[in-house]
Order: C-alpha cells, then structure tokens, then sequence
C-alpha cells in the first residue's frame, strides 16, 4: 500500500468513525429536544455558559456536552462479587462492532483522482496536452474540472472508493460484527452478578437473535435483485435502475423493524424496561462504562439507518444525477443531459448519503416518541409469528418475479428501464416536495390549536364545557360517631 493509500484510507476512516460518533451525540439530544417538542414540552434549557450577562444555551446542546464530561468523571463502581474482566469487557463487545460495521459501507462515489483537476493546453477552441510539462507553442496552460465516463473508469488502477474496505464478502460481514452485539449485552447481564441484568441480558440476547434471522431473511431478496451480497454494486444498480425501496418495498419495511428492534429503543425496549429491571443488563454500571453502552446505542442507529441507505435507498445516488453529470432521460428519450466536473459529482453524492442518514435517523428517533413498549410476549410473537413469515414470503415473491422477468423477453426489459427512469422522477418531485414544505415549516409562524381526546373530554365540550361553580368554604369537619 502507497503513502497517497494510506492517506485516502486514513482521511475515510475519519469520516466514517466522526459521522458515527457525532450523530449519536446529537441523537441523544433530539431525543430530548424533539421529544418536547412531540409531547409540548420545555426540554433540556438548563446548561448554558454565562459570559458577564450574556448566557449561551445553543438550544439545549450543553446538556448533551455536559452529560459527555459527567460520565469521564462519575465514579466507576463495580459489584463486589461481579466478575472482574467480563464486567470490564462487555462495554467494549457492545461498542466496538458498531464502529467496525462502518467498513464496508460505501459513502459516496469512487475518485478519480487525476480527473479532479486537470491542466490542459488552450489555443481558441482547440486544446492539447502538456508534454513535459509544458505547452506547444500558441497554447497557454489552462486548469479545468473535467467529467468522468459513465460506465466504467479510466485509470481504475488508481481510483479510490469511498469505502474503508471494499470485502468481497460485503453484507455477510456486516451479519458477523452485527452478532457480536448479542456476546456484550449476555457478558454484561451476566457478570453483574444482579438478577435484574441477568433478566434483561436473556431478554436482549433473545431478542436480537430472534430479529436478526429476520434482518438476514429480509435481505436475500436484495441479493436476488442486485445479483451480489458487495454493497458497492448494490448502489451501483440502484442509480443505473431505481432505488431498492421501489423494487423491495416490503423487504425495506421489514428491515427497517428489524433494525428497531436490533437497537433496542422504544417500542422493542424490553431489555432495559425501566418499570421491570430497573435498567436491564447495564443497571450496574456507571461512568464511562455506562457510557460506552449508553452511545453504543445510538451509534447504532446511525450505522443501521446507513445500512437502510445503501441497500434500499440509493446509497450516495440522487434521482438522474449520474458519474458523467445530470442525465434525464425515460427509456430510449434522453430529455436533457449536462455534464458537470467529477469533483461536484463526488461532493454532491457524499452530501446525499450523509442527508438520506440523517433523515433516517430521525424517523427512528420520531417513532421512539410516537408509540408505546410492546410487552415481552408480543416482541417475541412479531419477531416470530409476524416479521418472520413476512421475509420468507417476500423471498418467494421475488423468486416468481425474477424468474417471470427472466423468461420475459427484450420488451419486458425495456418496460422496465422505463418504470425504473419513472420511480426516478416521482423521487425526484418527492424529494423537491419535502424540501419545500420542510423550509415552509421553518419559516411560517406556528400556531396553537387545542385538540380534544378521550370520549368524556368531547362529552363535555359538546355539553358546553366543564362548569366550575364559586369555591367556599366548607366550614369544620365534624365526625360523629357511628
């Protein structure tokens, strides 16, 4: 590996690994601040930083810095009959697979270094290249931004995927860091020598076992469709066909349960259920080690809304926005197509990857605040009963319908490009839809109206509303005796 490798490697691993770990930060405090907002509250406006009169509270965001320096100087208490190692290690079992899941995920489109810049020799309209680095008489040197082809890349010998490690085996190593989950969160429960852990240790490991069958299930459909478990090619079909939202639409709903409850948040929270065990399996543990579970958690909400991004969603691919430039184009009828400089292609690409995540990550934390906690029986029966029958059906399903494509014919390929460059125009109006109605939102005053729930608080509006009569004063109680 050269120095110029080493370097690109470095600079991927500090964006994968600070992405991660800055957007668990600020999910804990949109947990906070949306869930007020959810729920018509005040939130977190406590921690701030007074300068003379002047006080900073950023919107709440101190408090999640503050929680950050608390846990570096809480005290680090250990059960005295707890076992010491194992105790000690399952805060590392639970985090480190997260941040090693980040490896094989593709953030953004492959870099053509020597088409990033480029000079060239210009004479009017006509151009030539520099020999020894100079130009031919009449020339004069020009720096520009050049495009790269479409299919294929020149120079593939130097090209550098965004992607830590590009592993043949692709989403099979996501399926082996993403058990080793279950190893932390059993150790952890385990060694704290505390009833409660130890229940909440075999709530999680079976609930994570249970669902990652179906996380599993659920993508041998993807593998079907893409024909490869690397998800490099996976969003590499993606943005030559449609999404895989369109073409694994029940495989993405699945998916996205699963990987809820693989993170055990609220509904799927059972192994940490507060009103039963206390804390579940990290009850405990404290200081920093209590914070190693606490942001592994939400880590992982990160990572799985990343996985979600690269298999059902495109990836780093916008609607007609392609390797040589924007094309729009339905089947054989190219309606506009401009090329734009590689480097744009690449920024612009990194940029949509990292938005679809954030959106996603989100939506997790919105459906945290929207529903309540299944009980333990019925987790287990919508793993198994639910989810479960759902994934092998969806793979049934594929097999008729790929197997039906396969034996349809040139014309049925063709009709398909077309639905394809269709599903890319609807997400395209999606997409300048939301956006829009997002900034309308943020800009508009926003208005309070009441809102009735309960059959006897609409009783009593319909009656006129509740009549409170003058208060008196009732005088001494007096008791008699019976």
């Amino acid at each position: 590996m050269t120095g110029m490798q080493l370097l690109w490697t470095a600079i991927k691993i500090l964006v994968m690994v600070g992405f991660v770990v800055n957007i668990g930060a600020l999910l804990t405090w949109y947990d906070r601040r949306g869930g007020a907002m959810m729920q018509d509250r005040i939130g977190p406006n406590r921690a701030g930083i007074k300068i003379g009169k002047f006080e900073l509270r950023i919107a709440g965001l101190l408090h999640t810095a503050a929680d950050g320096l608390k846990f570096f100087t809480k005290e680090d208490f250990m059960p005295p009959k707890a076992d010491k190692l194992l105790f000690s290690l399952a805060p590392i079992l639970a985090l480190f697979p997260v941040i090693a899941l980040t490896a094989v995920i593709p953030f953004g489109e492959t870099i053509v270094p020597e088409s990033i810049v480029r000079t060239v020799c210009k004479h009017g309209t006509q151009y030539a290249a520099m020999v020894n680095d100079a130009c031919p008489a009449g020339f004069t040197p020009e720096r520009v931004w050049p495009a790269v082809p479409r299919s294929g890349i020149a120079n593939a010998l130097t090209a550098i995927p965004l992607q830590i490690a590009p592993l043949n085996v692709g989403i099979l190593y996501v399926f082996a860091m993403a058990g080793q989950g279950i190893v932390g969160a059993a150790i952890a429960g385990w060694a704290s020598d505390n009833k409660f852990s130890l229940m909440g240790a075999l709530r999680a490991a079976s609930q994570m076992v249970s669902y990652e069958v179906t996380l599993g299930l659920t993508l041998v459909g993807a593998f079907m469709t893409y024909g490869s478990v690397r998800l490099e090619d996976m969003a590499l079909w993606q943005g030559e066909n449609a999404w895989g939202i369109f073409v694994q639409p029940l495989g993405f709903v699945l998916f996205f349960a699963a990987a809820i409850a693989e993170t055990k948040r609220i509904p799927f929270d059972l192994p940490e259920a507060e009103s039963e065990l206390v804390s579940g399996y990290f009850t405990e543990y404290s200081g920093m080690k209590f914070g190693m579970f606490y942001f592994a958690e939400y880590m992982e909400i990160a990572t799985s809304s990343m996985l979600l991004v690269a298999v059902f969603l495109g990836a780093w691919h916008l609607p007609f926005l392609h390797r040589d430039g924007l094309t729009i184009a339905f089947g054989d009828t190219e309606l506009f197509h401009s090329r734009m400089p590689h480097v744009w292609v690449v920024i612009i690409g990194v940029l949509a990857f990292f938005g679809k995540t954030v959106v996603l990550c989100w939506l997790q934390a919105f459906v945290r605040w929207s529903l309540p906690r299944f009980r333990y029986d019925q987790l287990m029966k919508l793993g198994w009963t639910v989810l479960l029958p759902a994934s092998l059906a969806n793979i049934f399903a594929t097999g008729i319908v790929w197997l039906a494509l396969q034996s349809a014919g040139p014309g049925a390929a063709s009709t398909l490009k077309v639905l394809a460059d269709v599903t890319q125009g609807f997400t395209a109006a999606l997409i300048t839809g939301l956006v829009i109605w997002a900034v309308v939102g943020f800009v508009r005053t926003p208005s309070r109206r009441e809102t009735i729930f309960g059959s006897s608080a609409r009783l009593a509006a319909a009656a006129g509303g509740a009549k409170e009569g003058p208060i008196t004063d009732p005088g001494p109680v007096t008791t008699e005796a019976a």
